[in-house]
């Protein structure tokens, strides 16, 4: 069983999960993906195609064609675009509030985003950006997750991922596929594994009331009992 983490995790971040699945009687394996964990960063900026390219060749080199994989978050965008493009690569899929899904978006949104990129060509201009201090508040914007980001080689890769919508893709997917979702996840929401439900053809929803965009952790027993079930 591959586990694969999410934005910002590592491997320990996907313990539980590791914990879960051995009890099953499967020998779990997690990576940390280069930017995370004791994994180096890539050397320049990546997008979800090369995660998904060095996922497939760590597949190939230790010979685990064909496992069933777990994935969580943005383990979620490696996962679809692998399994999209090679049917044979895993055999069952469990996706836990995976991201991928184009979110919606509301007009303050995008009044942030414009008035943003406004700023940040006032604050080319010197005494302005002197005199309101625009470089020094733009710091501090942004979501957690990139604020997070401590090199420039880290945060292009944030943005070439985030922003990647991979909705077309559902439908290429033919690997069975249980999907797992906390009812209060607001970095995923609920709406988007729908989506992917109403779009992948062997797909099935599980919700655990109550939990968050860690669904597995916030609810593990639960967590469990849905992996048993799914594996047995």
């Amino acid at each position: 069983m591959l586990i694969l983490h999410g934005w910002g995790a590592s491997i320990e971040a996907v313990r539980p999960i590791m914990n879960c699945i051995s009890a099953l009687g499967y020998e779990a394996i997690a990576i940390d993906f280069p930017g995370f964990g004791e994994t180096a960063e890539p050397p320049e900026a990546w997008g979800v195609p090369e995660y998904a390219a060095m996922t497939k060749d760590f597949i190939e080199t230790i010979d685990i064609r064909g496992c069933d994989l777990i994935c969580h978050s943005f383990g979620g965008r490696v996962t679809i675009l692998l399994a999209s493009a090679d049917k044979t690569l895993f055999s069952r899929l469990v996706l836990v509030d995976a991201a991928g899904v184009k979110p919606r978006r509301g007009a303050k949104y995008y009044i942030r985003v414009y008035s943003f990129k406004a700023l940040k060509h006032l604050a080319r201009i010197g005494f302005i950006d002197k005199a309101f201090h625009i470089s020094e508040k733009q710091k501090h914007a942004g979501s957690a997750d990139y604020r997070a980001l401590k090199t420039d080689v880290m945060r292009d890769t944030f943005k070439r991922v985030v922003n990647l919508d991979l909705t077309d893709r559902l439908c290429r997917i033919e690997n069975e596929t249980l999907l797992v979702w906390g009812d209060r996840d607001t970095a995923t929401p609920l709406y988007q594994a729908k989506v992917m439900e109403a779009n992948i053809k062997k797909a099935g929803l599980a919700v655990l009331e109550g939990a968050g965009h860690f669904s597995y952790a916030d609810k593990y027993t639960q967590f469990a009992a849905v992996m048993k079930a799914f594996f047995a």
